[in-house]
């Protein structure tokens, strides 16, 4: 299995800035990249980016567009989510997942991110 432990998330003003970490540690070699998900109180989970291990590919939702970027440092097995700008909408639990041929899976117990008005 992959294990996969969030951190970074904490309290900012919006406008401020956080950087989150998701540290990957297992069968890395069975996963094709990580994704970033985020969870608001009672809302449904949503997908926020993603990126490959091999070429770096990624995707962003269009609430994020221009304001995160998520990279990679294979050597580390750790993906980041650069956090710019943040939204009080931004306000969710944020998750880190592996992607698997069968799709997204070993989801780690997540990091909370609270922007302030």
């Amino acid at each position: 299995q992959v294990q996969l432990v969030a951190s970074g998330g904490g309290l900012v003003q919006a406008g401020g800035s956080l950087r989150l970490s998701c540290a990957v540690s297992g069968r890395t070699s069975s996963t094709y990249g990580i994704g970033w998900f985020r969870q608001a109180a009672g809302k449904e989970r949503e997908f926020v980016a993603s990126i490959k291990w091999s070429g770096a590919t990624t995707y962003y939702s269009d609430h994020v567009k221009g304001r995160f970027t998520i990279s990679r440092d294979t050597d580390k097995n750790m993906v980041y989510l650069q956090m710019n700008s943040l939204k009080p909408e931004d306000t969710a639990v944020y998750l880190c997942a592996a992607e698997f041929f069968t799709g997204w899976g070993d989801w780690g117990q997540g990091t909370r991110v609270t922007v302030s008005s």
